[in-house]
């Protein structure tokens, strides 16, 4: 009985830390510098940085000609809010013949923006649950012959 005991225990405390253990999320694309490197400025064209890196998580709004690689690593404990562990985000400009003309990095200053998790109020009729349950009596129309 004493080793069920201790054996039960051992079973619990193990489940117990794997619980906390933090899940990781990977969104996006996220580059690495190997694969940028082989992005050549004023030689790659579009076609070849679609080799190379695959799809753009995004284009320009304004501007078709600079496309955005978004990558993210996120990590998650238990039921707490996820956590940004590693985010980058890599802008390739293209000419206006497709060229590549420059790869940038901008720097990513996020910031850390506490939000309410309460509901967002709704305006209309607010019934009481007797004005809900008696409201609809007398209005449906009975079977036509």
């Amino acid at each position: 009985m004493q080793n069920f005991i201790k054996t039960s225990f051992c079973c619990l405390v193990l489940f117990t830390a794997s619980a906390c253990t933090p899940v990781t999320a990977q969104r996006g694309n996220m580059l690495e510098e190997y694969q940028t490197d082989e992005i050549k400025i004023g030689e790659s064209t579009r076609s070849d940085v679609l080799k190379t890196l695959g799809s753009p998580t995004t284009q320009s709004t304004f501007d078709n000609d600079i496309w955005y690689y978004i990558g993210q690593e996120t990590k998650k404990r238990g039921i707490l809010d996820s956590e940004v562990a590693q985010e980058r985000i890599v802008e390739i400009q293209f000419s206006p013949e497709g060229i590549v003309t420059s790869i940038t990095s901008p720097d990513v200053n996020r910031e850390n923006i506490p939000y309410a998790r309460t509901k967002t109020p709704t305006h209309g009729s607010e019934l009481t649950f007797s004005q809900q349950l008696l409201g609809n009596l007398g209005r449906f129309n009975g079977p036509k012959e």
